[in-house]
């Protein structure tokens, strides 16, 4: 409790000086708070010293101080495995734009620091807040989108992507809270990990091993581990086009045709070699005269006449364009061993970014970049001997070289047994091989097929694919790249459903994606799963919403928490009943798929002695009523039945005898029985 006991004894003294203007919503608003408020329209207004420092006060009275909550949860726990996944409950959540609001009750419109010096976009304290909020839906686990310091280079919108990253070991400026004078982003990241593992909650990050930004602090010391190009040639720069080639990935096959295209030719022409190549000297004297040059990119393109290049898709004709914010490390110092022989001349030809050099997992080169390697295969212990954190979704991990991908993995586990990796493993096919690799659960698609239940899918996916998955995968309607799962068809009525499966889902890890829970409708990134993406960002806000276009990747953003309709009580009831039940629904033995007609099913949990029915109507225009006959399920004749949630509310016991059970299901509802 070093730093988060460090924050709270800073937040005391300062509690005088502060004044009662800070504006939070109804939401943070913990219960048995018992500081000073005033109320304006739907929000309450603190001292904001007061108010953190209150509910840190709560969280360190919940400590044992005998424990070291700086390290990961299992030291603690003393788990060796990472079973705790499988049992979790995550919120996915963007610090940026999760803990963000107008805390100036007298502007007119959200800053991201506004007039009164209140950091108004998220930062670690608020998110520290935001902990008991998330404990009421039983939320044991945090995944944060990447936290580590991000470029405003190339930026697509009012701020850079958090997957631009600058420096891989330091986490990101702006989540600093300007109220924590003395402190640092760093330590104000410890003290969040520090009190959600006092809560009994675990920190997953997002680590991106394969990108950087583009002008990531790496560059001066290491410039030969990135792509340059000539600064002419940047204006035309894009991925080629090979007219005799399908939308396909690269392969043994296609590689004579890929080379051999006048476009691939003049592509490869564009590159040149790192400067600290061509001219060593220059190059050292440049570092000494822009160590501390944050725009030292620029200076680069001016002394140099070079740049690095964007990134772009590792599938041939993809339509997308260029990434431009970021781009690809440099894995291998030699070219793709296949693709030498068809290189006009491969030791003058510079470093290049090609369909099958981004490929490096299917097309490696001779010579590794071993330097590059270890500090890549560090990155996530780094975080867990400094901030113990507790697991990591590896991005785009697939595409790395088997052996690279394998050292991460080992590495992370070797300093924790019980450390879990998530694979950006979207197909569920690939589980089997997921699971090959070290990988602890995959993220799976049901954002994509849930939303397609009148093509069968979310059928298919609860009955036949995600019961035979011999990885847990995530359980959401809704992703940071995907449209929200209310703005899709059946709007709060599927969002409410979906909630309700996911909770049970066989195999699932259930997720509640940041903003869902209160019917956000704005998608954070347009990644997938939209059919025009560009016509998506103005679709869902009005023009007179401050944040009409906006994406919570690219700009500042503030969920609309000040609303009246959203499914809170429904997900704290589904927490409870989860944590209640957790060994019967976990073990996959128990589960039972039982189809009563079209669009009509039921999941069904049961170990000999007592159960858990969830009927579920996909028709969202209609009510429909059936009959369960649990006695030809359960081998058993006589059960008493209750119903523990009746449209999204907890019930009173209402016990029934006998094994047949009469369902009325309204549309687009799940309920939930207790069958003992």
């Amino acid at each position: 409790m070093k730093k988060l006991k460090e924050l709270y004894e800073f937040l005391i003294e300062k509690v005088e000086k502060g004044k009662i203007n800070y504006a939070i919503p109804k939401r943070w608003m913990p219960d048995d708070y018992e500081g000073n408020i005033r109320l304006k329209g739907r929000t309450f207004v603190v001292n904001p010293y007061e108010y953190f420092s209150k509910i840190i006060e709560k969280i360190l009275n919940n400590a044992d101080e005998n424990n070291d909550y700086s390290k990961p949860l299992s030291f603690i726990t003393k788990e060796k495995t990472t079973q705790w996944l499988k049992k979790s409950i995550i919120y996915s959540a963007h610090v940026r734009m999760t803990s963000a609001y107008q805390h100036d009750i007298n502007s007119a419109y959200f800053k991201p620091d506004d007039d009164l010096g209140y950091r108004e976009s998220g930062t670690f304290l608020k998110m520290i807040a935001l902990l008991p909020y998330l404990k009421q839906y039983n939320v044991d686990t945090i995944y944060l989108l990447p936290i580590t310091q991000s470029s405003n280079k190339f930026k697509k919108g009012e701020v850079g992507s958090p997957y631009a990253v600058k420096s891989f070991h330091h986490v990101e400026n702006d989540y600093h809270d300007p109220l924590l004078t003395r402190f640092t982003p760093d330590e104000e990241f410890s003290a969040f990990v520090e009190a959600a593992h006092m809560l009994g909650m675990r920190i997953i990050l997002d680590f991106i091993p394969r990108t950087a930004s583009r002008d990531n602090n790496l560059i001066l010391e290491h410039p030969d581990w990135f792509y340059w190009i000539d600064i002419k040639e940047l204006s035309s720069y894009k991925p080629p086009k090979i007219e005799n080639l399908d939308f396909e990935q690269p392969s043994i096959e296609n590689l004579p045709i890929l080379y051999s295209n006048a476009d691939v030719k003049k592509h490869l022409k564009k590159f040149r070699w790192a400067p600290n190549i061509t001219n060593p000297e220059k190059w050292e004297n440049f570092v000494k005269a822009n160590k501390n040059n944050p725009d030292f990119l620029e200076e680069i393109v001016k002394e140099f006449k070079i740049i690095t290049v964007p990134g772009f898709s590792d599938w041939i004709n993809d339509p997308q364009p260029t990434w431009d914010d970021v781009t690809f490390l440099r894995l291998y110092l030699s070219h793709p061993k296949e693709a030498e022989k068809y290189l006009e001349n491969p030791e003058k030809q510079p470093p290049y970014v090609l369909y099958d050099v981004v490929k490096s997992s299917k097309f490696p080169g001779t010579q590794k970049n071993e330097k590059l390697w270890d500090m890549i295969s560090n990155i996530m212990p780094y975080f867990q001997k400094n901030f113990g954190i507790d697991g990591a979704r590896l991005d785009m991990g697939h595409a790395l070289p088997k052996e690279l991908e394998h050292r991460i993995i080992s590495n992370a586990k070797n300093y924790d047994p019980s450390f879990a990796i998530i694979a950006e493993e979207l197909a569920m096919d690939n589980h089997k091989k997921a699971k090959l690799s070290g990988y602890d659960a995959i993220l799976g698609n049901t954002w994509w097929a849930e939303p397609r239940h009148k093509e069968s899918w979310f059928i298919k996916t609860v009955r036949d694919i995600m019961p035979n998955l011999e990885l847990p995968s995530f359980a959401t309607s809704e992703t940071p790249d995907s449209p929200r799962a209310v703005t899709r068809d059946g709007k709060e009525l599927f969002s409410k459903l979906s909630a309700v499966v996911n909770t049970f889902m066989p195999n699932g890890i259930t997720v509640i994606n940041s903003g869902s829970e209160i019917f956000e409708k704005q998608p954070m990134n347009l990644g997938l799963d939209f059919e025009k993406p560009e016509e998506a960002r103005y679709k869902y806000l009005k023009p007179t919403d401050p944040f009409y276009g906006k994406l919570a990747f690219f700009d500042y953003y503030a969920l609309h928490w000040d609303v009246d309709k959203h499914m809170v009580r429904l997900l704290t009831v589904l927490g409870k009943i989860k944590k209640e039940y957790i060994d019967l629904i976990t073990n996959i033995s128990n589960y039972r798929y039982i189809e009563h007609m079209d669009k009509v099913f039921s999941i069904f949990y049961w170990n000999g002695n007592n159960g858990l029915l969830i009927p579920v109507n996909l028709n969202f225009d209609k009510a429909i009523s059936f009959g369960v006959d649990l006695g030809y399920h359960t081998w058993r004749g006589n059960h008493r039945i209750s119903l523990l949630l009746e449209n999204y509310r907890k019930c009173d016991f209402k016990w029934d005898e006998g094994a047949w059970l009469n369902v009325n299901l309204n549309p687009g509802e799940a309920k939930i029985y207790l069958v003992e």
